[in-house]
């Protein structure tokens, strides 16, 4: 007898969350965040490595994020790197650290990140959306091979809808959080 398990619905669910909150992490809200580098990769020997196994990232001030290179010599490759990521900001380098200053973000581009930041909500609600039909697919084909009564089969589907509602409740504040951050002046 095979059966639904809904643990692995919770997990796949939890795991779209983590994906969005990256994502997130990644939208510039005119404060430096070590999280708006997380995906520069840098040719570094002719290997693509992330950025944060080469350097050393901080901010030590609210608008500015210092990178520096645990070896000198990469310094202008990660230059490069940031360049080519197109996160906006151009790196400046004193032969030893590269500073990216964060430039204050006005009002029209607040609200255009504001409108990024729900595409990317919907774009992972519309995930686990799938991920519930999917599952109610699976549990509603146990009970056509008669290894699900009727009842185990309402049981199962009102508890995906409730992992569901749940999984949508935390990406709707996950949104709000960010659009809260992105509007902070």
């Amino acid at each position: 007898m095979s059966e639904f398990n809904i643990e692995v619905l919770e997990e796949k669910i939890g795991k779209s969350q983590t994906m969005l909150k990256e994502e997130m992490a990644t939208v510039r809200a005119g404060r430096a965040n070590a999280a708006l580098v997380d995906k520069v990769m840098v040719q570094y020997y002719g290997t693509p490595t992330p950025l944060k196994a080469l350097a050393n990232i901080s901010v030590p001030e609210p608008r500015t994020l210092l990178i520096t290179p645990f070896d000198p010599k990469s310094i202008s490759e990660i230059e490069k790197a940031i360049n080519i990521a197109n996160i906006g900001i151009n790196p400046a380098n004193d032969g030893k650290v590269i500073r990216l200053q964060i430039p204050q973000v006005t009002e029209e581009r607040r609200k255009e990140l504001t409108k990024t930041v729900k595409h990317m909500g919907e774009e992972t609600k519309i995930a686990v959306r799938n991920l519930r039909r999917d599952a109610n697919e699976k549990v509603k084909k146990l009970e056509k091979d008669g290894e699900y009564t009727e009842d185990d089969v309402k049981s199962t589907l009102d508890e995906i809808q409730k992992l569901t509602d749940k999984g949508i409740k935390e990406i709707d504040k996950i949104i709000a959080d960010k659009e809260k951050e992105i509007m902070e002046v």
